[in-house]
C-alpha cells in the first residue's frame, strides 16, 4: 500500500467516525425450548416488537446465513448439533414458515460448508436434519453452498466503503448479491479467535474456500476445494487466488486476533446484514466448536433480533455478561481486538448501550454469565 492510499483510508474512516455511528432497538425473548409451534411464536412476537416481518420481506428475495460451522462429524459429548454450535433446524424451519406467511418471494438459505463443495442439502443430512420438512415450510425455499462457484457462472465482488482494512474487496458467491434482504442467523457462542461470535463473525464463514482456502488455486478458484481458510484469513500465509483482489498491506499484522475481527468487519460493511437473528436457547461456552478445549453446553435460554448488527451484537454480548466496548486484553477480547469496535469504528453501528433501545426482555433480564 502507498502512503497516498494509507492516508486516503485513514480520511475515510475519520470522516465515517465524525457522524455518530446508527443504532436500531433490539429484541429480546425468554425461550427454552425447540418446540416449533413454541419458536413460532416467540419469533413472531420478537418481529412484531420490531415492526413487524412483512415490512421487511414482503415480496422480497431473502437470504438466510446459517451457522454450520465445522464438520457435521463433530459433536459435544454425543449432543445435536443444533444445541450445541450449529443453527438448530427447527430455528430455521419457523424462521422459514414466518418469512412465508410475511410473503416472502424467494427464501435461500447458504453456507460455505467446511471442506466441500457438495450441495448444501447433503451437508445438512449429514448433520441429521430433516431436508424434505425443512423445504416444505415455506414456498420458494432453496439450498447453496457458497464455498464454490457450484452451478453459479461467476463470482460477485464487494467492496468496503471505507476501503477495507485487509482487503479492499471480496470475491464471493452471487448469491450473496442475488437478493434483497440478507440475515444472519447465528449461535451466542464464545469464539477462540474473537471472543464472541454472533451476527458479524457468522459472516466470516460467507468466503468462499475456492478462493480464500488453504488449497484455493494459485491463479484461478479451485472449484473443489476441500480444506479451510486458515492459511489465506486466519495467518495470511498465503494471497487468495489471484483472480480476487490481494491484501492491501502483506507487511501488517499476521495474528489471527488482528485479522479475523477486520476481515469479518470489511465483509460485513461490504455485503451489509438487513436482519441479526441469534440462537442462545442452548449452546456453547468457552468456544465455537467441539475442535476447542474447555467448551461446554449451556442453556441461556433467549432469543435475540434486531435489524442493525452492531447494536444486536452489542446487547447479545452484554446478555452474555460482557462489555462491547472492552479493549484487547479484557474478556472476552483476551488476544484479539473487539470486532464490535472496529465495526463501530467505520460506522456500520453504535456499541454504546445507551444509545440501544432494548424490547422485550431487558438485558439484565436475560442475562446469562459467559467465561470470564
Amino acid at each position: 500500500m502507498t502512503r497516498r492510499e494509507w492516508l486516503g483510508l485513514l480520511g475515510t474512516a475519520a470522516a465515517l467516525r465524525a457522524k455518530e455511528p446508527p443504532t436500531a432497538p433490539v429484541a429480546i425473548a425468554r425461550c427454552t425450548t425447540y418446540d416449533r409451534n413454541q419458536l413460532v411464536s416467540v419469533l413472531s412476537t420478537l418481529f412484531d416488537q420490531l415492526g413487524g416481518l412483512e415490512r421487511l420481506v414482503r415480496g422480497k428475495t431473502v437470504t438466510i446465513k446459517l451457522n454450520l460451522t465445522g464438520s457435521p462429524a463433530l459433536r459435544v459429548n454425543g449432543l445435536p448439533l443444533g444445541v450445541t454450535h450449529y443453527s438448530h433446524p427447527n430455528m430455521v424451519g419457523a424462521f422459514a414458515y414466518l418469512l412465508g406467511r410475511a410473503g416472502a418471494r424467494r427464501i435461500r438459505f447458504v453456507e460455505s460448508c467446511w471442506a466441500t463443495a457438495g450441495p448444501l442439502e447433503e451437508y445438512m443430512l449429514d448433520a441429521g436434519w430433516n431436508v424434505r420438512q425443512l423445504k416444505s415450510a415455506a414456498p420458494g425455499i432453496e439450498f447453496t453452498n457458497t464455498n464454490a462457484l457450484g452451478g453459479a457462472k461467476r463470482y460477485s465482488r464487494f467492496k468496503p466503503p471505507y476501503g477495507g482494512y485487509i482487503f479492499p474487496a471480496y470475491d464471493l458467491h452471487p448469491a450473496y448479491e442475488e437478493t434483497d434482504v440478507f440475515v444472519s442467523m447465528a449461535k451466542l457462542k464464545n469464539h477462540e479467535t474473537c471472543g464472541v461470535t454472533l451476527a458479524l463473525k457468522n459472516c466470516f464463514g460467507i468466503t468462499p474456500a475456492s478462493i480464500y482456502g488453504d488449497d484455493a488455486g494459485e491463479q484461478e478458484p479451485n472449484e473443489n476445494p476441500t480444506k479451510g481458510r486458515g492459511d489465506v484469513l486466519h495467518f495470511g500465509k498465503r494471497q487468495p487466488s489471484r483472480s480476487a483482489p490481494s491484501e492491501r498491506d502483506p507487511s501488517s499484522s499476521r495474528h489471527q486476533g488482528y485479522r479475523v475481527p477486520r476481515i469479518t468487519v470489511d465483509l460485513v460493511a461490504a455485503r451489509p446484514i438487513d436482519i441479526s437473528l441469534i440462537d442462545g436457547i442452548e449452546t456453547l461456552a468457552g468456544g465455537e466448536g467441539p475442535w476447542i478445549q474447555g467448551i461446554y453446553h449451556v442453556k441461556p435460554g433467549v432469543i435475540l433480533a434486531g435489524t442493525n448488527p452492531v447494536t444486536t451484537d452489542s446487547v447479545a454480548t452484554a446478555v452474555m455478561g460482557y462489555d462491547p466496548r472492552a479493549e484487547r486484553g479484557t474478556a472476552p477480547f483476551r488476544d484479539c481486538d473487539n470486532t464490535l469496535r472496529l465495526a463501530e469504528a467505520v460506522g456500520l453501528g453504535t456499541t454504546d448501550l445507551r444509545r440501544i433501545e432494548v424490547r422485550g426482555l431487558s438485558i439484565r433480564e436475560a442475562l446469562f454469565p459467559f467465561p470470564s
